[in-house]
């Protein structure tokens, strides 16, 4: 039994976290997750995602007002459907707390029944335009801070609603400090790590809530499609992905991702299968699989088996060519010339390949780079030996 590590080099960027309003409206929607908590993430959330970008003019029950960019006008009833409060104090009482953590400022108008509040720091956040227009809530998007998005989750028991949010806002995609975001849009709690490898300890204190009530919130997201909820074994921890985060923010097509290929990029030990036992639900067929005999630090059936994985992998982001017959692949050493350029990041017992994807003999496709790294443990095997 053979286990070492195996990653997929691949380049990655991020910073402050934007929230796109037709995700927000959505979410306000779904009444499957409870918005009930005293964090106030998700109340602040839905009152930045009405504030105006730029000067408006509305009317309510025939009186005209101006609304100003990061400030909105609603009724006291609309703002008690939007919190889901079942009486309109209770929503009063939820704008009274955010106005003391000094996060928006309101007024009462018409005799009480119109509420007209204001982001504060909105125009340091978010772009201001400077121009009137007509009042149109359908698109946009709005940037908050993730200091302010943690100093709320931190002020008291998050609701479910005040979870996804959260996940939401420390998710990071492309970021080259950041492991696994290169794969897919991940879950990352600014620990100063780089990891986004997190235990459910961990998750819960950040919460204000019990181990138990945090793993079972997350599965029934996961459930609900929202994520992609990940556990490793032992003190290993959890990764989460999350769902369409791609096509909302970016209007790009979503990814697939792989756990194998997320343990991969972590370095999670991937365990091979014994030489005499066959692959089984491989990608790809033995004689479609060319390994060099220079690769000689590990056994040919060994490499086959990364190969496949590597190729099962790739073939889960669309890429047709891992279930089509006539594709060839072949595994190769890298050539010192490439190995001087990576030479201050390469560490002991590494072995860097290259892959190649071929349709036929004769038609290049793909070329990939690939690193195989030992455990700690098979280096001291080798060395006793």
């Amino acid at each position: 039994m053979m286990t070492v590590f195996l990653e997929i080099k691949q380049i990655v960027d991020y910073p402050r976290c934007r929230i796109y309003r037709h995700f927000i409206q959505n979410l306000m929607a779904d009444r499957s997750i409870r918005a009930s908590g005293g964090s106030g993430l998700f109340y602040y959330t839905v009152l930045c995602n009405y504030a105006n970008f730029r000067t408006s003019y509305l009317r309510i029950d025939g009186i005209g007002y101006t609304v100003y960019p990061g400030e909105w006008i609603c009724t006291v009833k609309e703002l008690t459907a939007w919190f889901r409060t079942r009486f309109q104090c209770q929503a009063v009482s939820i704008l009274d707390e955010l106005q003391k953590r000094h996060l928006i400022s309101y007024l009462f108008l018409d005799r009480g029944k119109v509420v007209k509040y204001k982001v504060r720091d909105w125009k340091k956040h978010n772009t201001v335009l400077d121009y009137n227009c007509p009042c149109q809530k359908d698109t946009g998007f709005f940037f908050m801070p993730i200091v302010v998005a943690t100093e709320l989750v931190s002020a008291g028991r998050c609701s479910e609603m005040d979870i996804l949010l959260d996940l939401w806002m420390s998710t990071v995609y492309n970021d080259s400090q950041v492991q696994g975001s290169e794969i897919g849009p991940v879950v990352y709690f600014r620990n100063g790590t780089g990891s986004p490898l997190a235990a459910y300890s961990e998750m819960a204190v950040r919460w204000g809530i019990s181990k138990a009530t945090t793993g079972r919130v997350l599965k029934k997201l996961a459930d609900m499609d929202y994520i992609s909820l990940m556990s490793f074994p032992g003190r290993t921890g959890s990764v989460i992905y999350l769902h369409s985060y791609l096509s909302t923010m970016f209007q790009i097509s979503d990814v697939l991702v792989d756990k194998e290929e997320v343990a991969m990029v972590l370095k999670i030990n991937l365990t091979m299968p014994d030489e005499t036992n066959p692959q089984e639900d491989t990608v790809v067929t033995e004689h479609e699989v060319c390994v060099s005999e220079e690769l000689s630090s590990v056994s040919k059936s060994n490499m086959e088996a990364v190969i496949t994985k590597v190729a099962q992998i790739l073939d889960a982001q669309g890429i047709s060519c891992f279930r089509c017959p006539k594709s060839i692949y072949k595994l190769y050493p890298l050539s010192d010339a490439c190995r001087e350029e990576y030479i201050s990041h390469i560490q002991k017992g590494i072995v860097r390949f290259g892959m190649t994807v071929s349709c036929g003999e004769d038609k290049l496709v793909y070329t990939f780079e690939l690193t195989l790294s030992p455990t700690e443990k098979d280096r001291e095997g080798g060395a006793r030996a």
